[in-house]
């Protein structure tokens, strides 16, 4: 999950399939799926269901895809956390 939050946060406000991350991270493809389906009762559990990322649907995207993203106030909240 660190790995693809960090990457989110390279690009700020830019929409991308979840294939284009995972080329990016060097993930096999339908990782990402795998990853976010797993986290899923820890989010809702810990962090009032809330996400650090963004989602458009198949529906919504220009691409016709599910895209991800961070936008920009989440992407400076997480380089702020990872500063010493």
């Amino acid at each position: 999950m660190g790995e693809l939050l960090d990457e989110l946060a390279q690009t700020p406000d830019k929409p991308r399939t979840f294939p284009d991350v995972e080329d990016a991270i060097g993930w096999p493809r339908r990782r990402l799926a795998s990853v976010l389906g797993g986290v899923s009762h820890l989010r809702h559990t810990e962090f009032a269901g809330l996400r650090p990322y963004h989602f458009l649907g198949d529906r919504e995207s220009a691409s016709g895809r599910w895209e991800i993203w961070m936008d920009a106030g989440q992407a400076d909240a997480l380089l702020r956390a990872d500063e010493p």
